[in-house]
């Protein structure tokens, strides 16, 4: 047997390998990451390990009463996580606007940061500078609402059933998962290939997580209305499908004393009512039918705020600052259609949107004209010439692009507010006629003699009123845009099949934009059904700067980054950028109290409370 002599003495050599890797091992361990309460994706998270409460929150607000919530469209699915019913799956189960009624993640969002999570249902987590690992600790006393214990077991089951049977983004998302791990009895770690997409692992503590013992794997892709079990704040009470949906909240749910819930959730049951019309859901409002009326459209909040309760005072119209960028809103270009092929024609017809006659004729001058993808926000690139950096990412495009987006210096085409500024028809003519169109009589034809015409699908009173508008100046210079208005659940239908010319959307954005942008904007959710890449954009640009955004280690980079990008969408012409509003406007009922301070992101009805004797109050104003 081979001997070594150590310390003055022989042992055998496969003893002295065993103790030497041994310590390799120890020290190897002492390198890797030690468990937190909280990651960012750039820096560090701004609470403390002690942190008592979210600031947002008040934990001091009284638990107890009712909220009801108004939307308008409908539902038929309480699955939202699938593209069957995913987007007309019913609000509330795990909501942008109202909360994680039902479905909760490893982690949770500080919304007063741009992008920072702290333990939920995982107690600490784990993950290294590269970014190519992160490992979860749960909570020992996570509970779904039945009572079992949250599992390591459903951690690596719902992220299975999501990456085989979930909505498009869940199964790129996690495809990129090379191992799912059990590492301890509460502990499972999920591997990447590399670090390259440093949002990944944060994204993946967002993740809702099921109860495994509850769902049947063969039927999850089909849409259901059966109440779904999870570890969340509410239970489902009462489902009216198309009509109703209300919740009430678990007397025994599990994190209510966690410093991320505080003074969060605090009604006993929450209604989500649905509406055919804005109309309908403003007067139900007035009734005091619905609690809370976010509005977004300048002529109700000036005009539709005038009832007795306003002058009594029992209802109180508020403006909440934001400090996040303003998103876009915008008629979007199917470029799977013929007619909208040509980004020449995309850029001409995108001219012919008055903004100023829109603004001043339907809504009161309230609103600004958005340009870029990120007003607002130092990620926008308006007003701000490519820097280095930029142009090193668009080395290989920049020729490719308008000189005044690379410079800075673009912005929508203002008009003279008359809807019918000559020297902004002339200018659209004169570009669609480079394009190859002219105008034959008083129709814009193509060389061929097709008409330059196609339909604006809409949903709502509102967006069929801004589609007239914009149908009016088209037609001035012959170009024939029909609207077609449909029900919500058709209208839900069209988009998730791309089946429309051009429809209205919305893209909020924070000041973390990340992965969402692969399936808003990425080439690869060009043909996937239910995607949100309704302009079926396939641009290597676009995709390599989103590429760019989720590899930066650091903010100048992703700041550069975020700006090529804007660069790029803003070049491809892919929507008629509209509007938006500074702040947000919401009415209240007083019977609906809110603490003092709102987040960046805006007010966080999930903080907001029922004020003492609020119930009677309602009562004595119907």
């Amino acid at each position: 047997m081979s001997l070594i002599l150590r310390a003055g003495r022989c042992v055998p050599l496969a003893a002295w390998l065993c103790a030497t890797l041994l310590a390799v091992g120890v020290a190897a361990q002492d390198d890797t990451p030690t468990p937190v309460h909280g990651i960012a994706m750039h820096g560090e998270p701004a609470l403390p390990v002690d942190f008592e409460h979210l600031p947002y929150a008040d934990p001091q607000a009284l638990k107890g009463g009712e909220i009801t919530y108004g939307v308008q469209g409908t539902f038929d699915s309480l699955n939202q996580f699938i593209v069957q019913g995913g987007t007309t799956s019913a609000r509330g189960l795990r909501d942008a606007r109202f909360g994680a009624l039902v479905f909760e993640s490893l982690l949770e969002r500080n919304m007063d940061e741009p992008f920072s999570l702290y333990g939920l249902l995982a107690e600490s987590v784990r993950m290294p500078e590269e970014r190519d690992w992160i490992e979860f600790t749960l909570n020992p006393q996570a509970r779904f609402s039945d009572g079992e214990p949250v599992t390591v077991e459903d951690v690596i089951f719902s992220f299975e059933i999501l990456r085989d049977k979930g909505r498009p983004h869940f199964r790129s998302r996690y495809a990129r998962i090379t191992a799912m791990e059990k590492t301890g009895e509460r502990s499972v770690r999920f591997v990447f290939a590399d670090g390259d997409d440093r949002e990944l692992p944060l994204l993946l503590g967002l993740s809702p997580i099921f109860a495994r013992h509850t769902i049947d794997p063969d039927t999850f892709d089909k849409s259901t209305l059966t109440p779904p079990v999870g570890s969340g704040p509410y239970l489902v009470e009462e489902v009216d499908p198309g009509s109703r949906i209300v919740y009430r909240r678990n007397p025994d749910y599990w994190a209510k004393d966690l410093p991320i819930r505080k003074g969060l959730y605090n009604f006993d049951k929450v209604g989500i009512e649905y509406f055919r019309d804005e109309n309908t859901l403003q007067e139900a409002f007035k009734k005091g039918l619905v609690s809370i009326l976010p509005v977004a459209d300048p002529a109700r909040w000036v005009t539709g705020m005038d009832f007795p309760a306003v002058e009594a005072g029992e209802v109180v119209k508020e403006s909440f600052e934001l400090g996040t960028p303003a998103g876009m809103y915008g008629f979007v270009f199917n470029t799977r259609r013929p007619v909208f092929a040509n980004v020449r024609v995309r850029r001409a017809l995108a001219m012919l949107f008055d903004f100023e006659w829109v603004n001043r004729t339907l809504y009161y001058d309230l609103y600004t004209r958005t340009g870029g993808y990120f007003d607002n926000s130092s990620l926008s690139s308006l007003g701000r010439p490519a820097n280095a950096l930029e142009r090193d990412l668009l080395a290989p495009w920049i020729e490719d692009l308008p000189s005044d987006v690379v410079d800075g210096t673009w912005r929508p085409t203002q008009a003279d507010g008359s809807g019918r500024d000559r020297k902004v028809l002339r200018a659209a003519v004169s570009a669609l006629k480079q394009a190859g169109y002219s105008i034959d009589g008083r129709t814009m034809t193509a060389a061929d003699g097709t008409p330059l015409a196609f339909e604006i699908l809409v949903a709502s009173k509102d967006q069929e009123r801004l589609a007239l508008a914009y149908q009016r100046a088209l037609k001035v210079i012959g170009v024939e845009a029909a609207i077609r208005s449909v029900d919500g659940a058709q209208y839900q239908r069209r988009r998730q099949t791309f089946d429309f010319d051009m429809v209205l959307n919305i893209w909020p954005v924070s000041l973390s934009p990340g992965n969402e942008q692969r399936y808003r904007w990425g080439s690869a959710a060009a043909d996937q059904d239910g995607s949100f890449n309704y302009a079926g954009v396939r641009d290597p640009a676009a995709d390599a700067m989103i590429d760019a955004m989720l590899a930066a280690r650091d903010s100048e980079t992703f700041t550069a980054a975020v700006r090529a990008f804007d660069r790029v969408l803003i070049s491809g012409a892919y929507v008629v950028p509209l509007f938006h509003r500074p702040d947000d406007w919401v009415a209240r009922w007083t019977t609906i109290a809110r603490p003092d301070t709102h987040p960046v992101f805006g007010p966080r009805f999930e903080a907001w409370w029922a004020a003492a004797g609020g119930e009677q109050a309602v009562d004595d104003a119907q």
